[in-house]
């Protein structure tokens, strides 16, 4: 799903919230809204064919013109479930639009994790008392997310990337669109749309073994929201997904989990300058965080 356009490259982020959590899969959903509700949420509104054309026009178009704002602030919240257990994260910080750079913190089990994401590759500064299993026991661990998403198949870790879905959204057909209604979003009103994907659309024209690979792991169709702004401004995205992740024997063979994805934008144009830990600081983990177990 690499790369139509290098902006909002959110999956970076999404696949940095699963580390902090231990589980590298993609996302999923309980379906509740976590925005507050207005007039016309919860149901499809009828509309006009006119008014349906214009919301799938609109989401075709977010991501491009989401991105033309360079820089926002960001918050994320995923939530990843698995074999009766479940994990979440927070993370707050500031994200590049334009090339996917991004500084934040996240907050997972009581304990913070500082994180950059520069030219695709994530770094993350975990807890002082998790250091000691760090080889080297450097302060800092660095994950390459193309490679790590090439070892997982090209699937989960791509899936996420909003850089990608600016591609497949605008494949989006008025039947894969379904406008919500309107929702209140940081104090900023939103129109809320509801887009089925077909996943043989995620994996790119004639490629027939990604694409079953996705179908194993995500199923048919992917369900995406997102609540846009009277810009056309994405300022909420959520990705909700059921994934089957391979595994061995001794794991009990493919594990399912739910993960539910949640990223908020606001303040565009905020300052952002963000560069790499030191590499003499840094723990390469990308081969151990991309071990099947």
């Amino acid at each position: 799903m690499y790369w139509l356009r290098k902006g909002l490259r959110t999956g970076a982020v999404s696949m940095a919230g699963a580390v902090a959590c231990t589980a590298l899969v993609a996302c999923g959903s309980d379906g509740s809204d976590p925005g507050r509700r207005t007039a016309g949420s919860g149901k499809a509104a009828k509309k006009s064919p006119g008014a349906q054309e214009d919301g799938t026009a609109a989401v075709r178009s977010a991501y491009d013109t989401t991105a033309e704002e360079q820089t926002a602030r960001m918050k994320l919240t995923t939530r990843t479930s698995a074999q009766g257990r479940s994990v979440s994260a927070e993370g707050q910080g500031v994200i590049d639009l334009a090339e996917g750079d991004s500084e934040m913190t996240l907050t997972a089990g009581g304990q913070m994790t500082e994180q950059r994401v520069v030219d695709g590759v994530l770094y993350q500064k975990p807890p002082e008392e998790q250091r000691a299993k760090v080889p080297g026991k450097k302060p800092w661990i660095k994950i390459d997310l193309r490679k790590a998403a090439q070892r997982a198949g090209g699937g989960s870790s791509q899936v996420n990337d909003p850089a990608e879905s600016a591609g497949f959204a605008k494949g989006v057909t008025d039947k894969d669109v379904r406008k919500i209604g309107t929702e209140q979003v940081g104090g900023t009103s939103t129109t809320r749309y509801r887009v089925t994907i077909d996943v043989d659309k995620l994996a790119g024209t004639g490629d027939r073994a990604k694409a079953d690979q996705l179908k194993k792991q995500l199923g048919p169709t992917l369900p995406m929201d997102v609540w846009l702004d009277d810009d056309g401004r994405i300022r909420r995205q959520q990705m909700d997904m059921r994934v089957t992740a391979p595994g061995g024997a001794e794991s009990g063979g493919p594990r399912k989990a739910q993960v539910r994805t949640v990223i908020e934008y606001s303040d565009f144009g905020a300052e952002l300058d963000v560069e790499p830990p030191a590499a003499g600081r840094t723990a390469d983990m990308t081969d151990k965080a991309t071990e099947q177990r």
